[in-house]
C-alpha cells in the first residue's frame, strides 16, 4: 500500500499505463506470428507490421534496438518475397 497520495497516483499511472502497453506488445506479437504462419508472405503485412514496430519503439513500448532487430528480420522476409 502507498504511503502518500503521490505514491498512490504513480501506482494507479502505472496500472493504466502497463494494461495500453501490453494491449500494443500482444497486437505486435499477433501481427508478427500472422506474417511469419503465412504460406504466401503478404508485402502489405510485413509493412503493417514494420509500421506498428515503429510506433511501439517512438513511444518506448518496446526497446529501439528490439524493434531494428524485429525490423531487420521483416525486411529480411521482405526482400526475400519480392525476389520469388
Amino acid at each position: 500500500m502507498a504511503n502518500t497520495r503521490s505514491a498512490a497516483k504513480r501506482t494507479r499511472q502505472t496500472l493504466k499505463r502497463s494494461l495500453r502497453n501490453r494491449s500494443v506488445v500482444t497486437r505486435l506479437r499477433t501481427m508478427q506470428k500472422q506474417v511469419r504462419s503465412s504460406e504466401m508472405p503478404n508485402l502489405d503485412g510485413i509493412r503493417a507490421v514494420i509500421s506498428a514496430i515503429d510506433k511501439a519503439a517512438k513511444r518506448r513500448i518496446i526497446h529501439r534496438n528490439t524493434a531494428n532487430r524485429r525490423k531487420a528480420r521483416l525486411n529480411k522476409a521482405l526482400a526475400a518475397a519480392s525476389t520469388k
